[in-house]
């Protein structure tokens, strides 16, 4: 990696809030077109672990065609078993030292990374045309194993904007070569929360079924409301 690495350290606490602010600096920084992003997090102090998707919520915020890797290094083990369980290092991945992060970058940019943005109407047919991209989109990238579950993973999140919201659904599917990731934005501020499953029977909700079929799902906070996604791996099988 060349000279053009940002690395932007963050301390203090993060908590709902300053995360805008944290988020906004991110989204500033890589504006500015480095070649990848790294965020020393070691000196932070993140009282609830749900806080860590902040992180995330600025990724989201990127438009599809700025394609800055952003890394995370935290020298502190508690917090990367942290950022691990919050599903943030599925799609920012955390190192222990930023010479190791560099050296992971080095190899990062000889793999390209596939992108796809679509505004989709208020109204049910966007559960139609949802699903209509993410295969085509997919089949496009040479992903044809990944539909079934991509399929079932767009539905849920459109239809709970749809539901839920009244927003537009803003959907976007990325793919590495390895996996997907599904996202669905939308204008409301309230986070997307599994519910508590029932005392008796099966939960059958549609985040559980997300839950059950993903790698790590999360919902992070926008400055326009929130995007809920999903990474969706080759093991993950109908």
């Amino acid at each position: 990696m060349n000279q053009s690495v940002a690395v932007l350290t963050v301390d203090g606490v993060l908590d709902t809030a300053n995360s805008a602010a944290l988020r906004d600096a991110v989204v500033r920084t890589i504006l500015d077109k480095p070649s990848a992003l790294i965020l020393d997090v070691t000196a932070l102090r993140v009282p609830a672990e749900s806080a860590w998707a902040a992180f995330i919520g600025a990724r989201w915020q990127l438009h599809p065609g700025v394609d800055v890797p952003i890394v995370l290094v935290c020298a502190r083990r508690a917090n990367r078993d942290a950022i691990d369980r919050s599903g943030v290092a599925r799609l920012m991945p955390v190192y222990s030292s930023e010479k190791g992060a560099i050296r992971a970058l080095g190899r990062r940019t000889r793999r390209s990374v596939r992108r796809a943005d679509a505004e989709l109407p208020a109204n049910l047919t966007s559960l139609r045309e949802s699903r209509r991209l993410v295969r085509e989109w997919l089949t496009e990238w040479s992903q044809p194993a990944l539909i079934p579950v991509a399929l079932v993973v767009v539905n849920v999140f459109v239809e709970n904007v749809l539901e839920h919201t009244g927003s537009v659904p803003m959907m976007r599917v990325e793919s590495d070569g390895a996996t997907a990731t599904v996202a669905v934005s939308d204008g409301s501020n309230t986070p997307a929360v599994r519910l508590p499953p029932p005392e008796e029977g099966i939960d059958v909700s549609g985040l559980a079924i997300v839950d059950a079929l993903s790698r790590a799902w999360g919902s992070a906070p926008t400055a326009t409301g929130k995007t809920v996604w999903a990474v969706i791996g080759p093991e993950n099988q109908l």
